[in-house]
């Protein structure tokens, strides 16, 4: 073998770039080994119903007799309602994103202590759907457009997630453990002769990696390598 498979879980930066220019929607501190998760308060602001409405209830529910009070009183009501179920909705919505971040900290608890990406365990989305009760469209919604601050680093949450893919003999892989084994080859190719898309495809399927040279391709990229004919003589 002209490379070794190595250890899975080294291309978290991908989820890091431009990091300063994002707003995190969650914060998670470490105090002395206890990991403590937050909601960022800049993105859940305090919501609360004008006092201004109430007033007007009050003011108008004196005179009931009246039709322009009756219609007056109609119309506040139906904003305060409204007004309650936006709140709701919001609340609601704010637990969601709590707890689905709450239970990939606690599943990726070894992770987050340290930043040690040896330490990232395989995840698919069912099995944060299953632990929350939620649907996977709901939690590969949450994944993919949230961001969480760490002492080590900003993450979009999708990048603690694996893909599905399979050895030969059936067996799941992390995405990131055949990543991984891509760079580790492509750091050890000689650069005379760069490894070409279809050797590495080659190289994968030899390890028991059934994985199309697309595939191979789409990842090379993400990590940001440049073809074989680019990387010749560097």
């Amino acid at each position: 073998d002209v490379c070794s498979s190595g250890s899975p879980g080294n291309t978290l930066y991908e989820g890091q770039r431009s990091s300063q220019h994002i707003i995190p929607d969650f914060l998670i501190t470490n105090n002395d080994g206890k990991l403590e998760l937050t909601l960022n308060s800049r993105n859940a602001p305090e919501l609360k119903i004008s006092r201004d409405y109430k007033d007007m209830l009050e003011h108008y529910s004196k005179d009931k007799k009246s039709k322009e009070s009756k219609q007056a009183i109609t119309f506040v009501k139906q904003k305060l309602d409204a007004a309650k179920w936006f709140i709701d909705s919001i609340k609601q919505r704010q637990h969601t994103l709590f707890e689905v971040m709450k239970t990939i900290m606690e599943y990726q608890y070894d992770f987050f202590l340290e930043g040690d990406q040896r330490k990232l365990k395989k995840m698919v989305l069912r099995d944060i759907a299953e632990k929350v009760g939620m649907d996977i469209s709901t939690i590969s919604r949450v994944a993919n457009s949230k961001y969480v601050q760490t002492h080590f680093g900003t993450y979009l949450l999708k990048t603690f997630f694996s893909e599905g893919l399979q050895t030969e003999s059936g067996e799941e892989v992390s995405s990131k453990e055949v990543k991984q084994i891509l760079s580790d080859c492509i750091a050890a190719e000689d650069k005379r002769e760069p490894l070409t898309d279809e050797a590495l495809t080659k190289i994968l399927k030899e390890k028991g990696y059934n994985i199309a040279r697309r595939t191979v391709a789409k990842y090379r990229e993400m990590l940001d390598i440049p073809v074989a004919r680019m990387r010749k003589g560097l």
